[in-house]
């Protein structure tokens, strides 16, 4: 789920300032200074999801037939696409910047504004990328493990990510008539696209859980570790993003 860095600049400044209690041994191991805190961003979190994110992304999954959830899946991701190409051409991989590119091209034509994923079709799949992974792949460290409302875990380099890649996206700079109802219709259909997504998955993580919280730390920090060493992590790919 994107969020607009000013809002995520402001819900962070608000948690440094709230967050100021004394980190116990343990969560100085996690690398988790601010457990306390996080933990009851992550409760709010939950209650915010369970009360009006899960209930509409089931509403939605219900009454929308999946051809249809697919098509404004497809278009989302292509309108994604050029800060994925930026990061693949950063990360000196040209393989997949051509992929990319190529996706770009025939998804925004053949496949109607990116509604129908032609690409994948004959053989060009997608992939996720952004500067967070740009950051981890030259070497920049995680930081500090963070959970801002609304927006889920944020650490430090995921954080700095977001507004580097705010720069990569050609609407941020395009100017037309109705853009701010434009850009507020793209971020909510984004997210009860992506949390319609991860419906099964955080459901199932929720009940085998002992510590929810804990739980999805480490599925956040394995998912992006196997992002940054191109899968080599072996972590799911959809997590909660709680």
């Amino acid at each position: 789920m994107k969020v607009s860095f000013p809002v995520i600049s402001a819900l962070a400044l608000s948690f440094f300032l709230g967050a100021c209690s004394t980190p116990s041994a343990e969560s100085l191991a996690q690398n988790d200074p601010w457990e306390k805190t996080n933990r009851d961003i992550f409760d709010f979190d939950v209650r915010v999801d369970n009360a009006v994110a899960r209930p509409i992304a089931k509403g939605y999954r219900a009454v929308v037939p999946e051809p249809v959830r697919d098509g404004i899946h497809n278009a989302l991701t292509n309108l994604d696409a050029p800060v994925v190409l930026a990061n693949d051409v950063l990360q000196g991989d040209g393989n997949k910047a051509v992929n990319t590119a190529g996706r770009i091209v025939i998804n925004s034509t053949v496949g109607v504004g990116g509604l129908i994923d032609v690409a994948s079709k004959i053989g060009i799949p997608g992939h996720d990328n952004d500067f967070g992974i740009t950051l981890g792949q030259n070497g920049i460290a995680e930081g500090s493990y963070l959970v801002l409302p609304f927006a889920g875990p944020m650490p430090p380099r995921d954080l700095l990510g977001v507004a580097v890649d705010q720069a990569f996206d050609p609407l941020t700079y395009v100017r037309f008539h109705g853009k701010d109802t434009w850009m507020v219709v793209r971020f909510g259909v984004g997210i009860l696209d992506s949390r319609t997504s991860q419906l099964d998955a955080v459901e199932a993580i929720e009940r085998s859980s002992i510590d929810f919280y804990a739980t999805s730390r480490n599925l956040y920090r394995q998912s992006r570790n196997a992002k940054i060493n191109n899968g080599k992590a072996g972590a799911p790919d959809d997590l909660p993003n709680l």
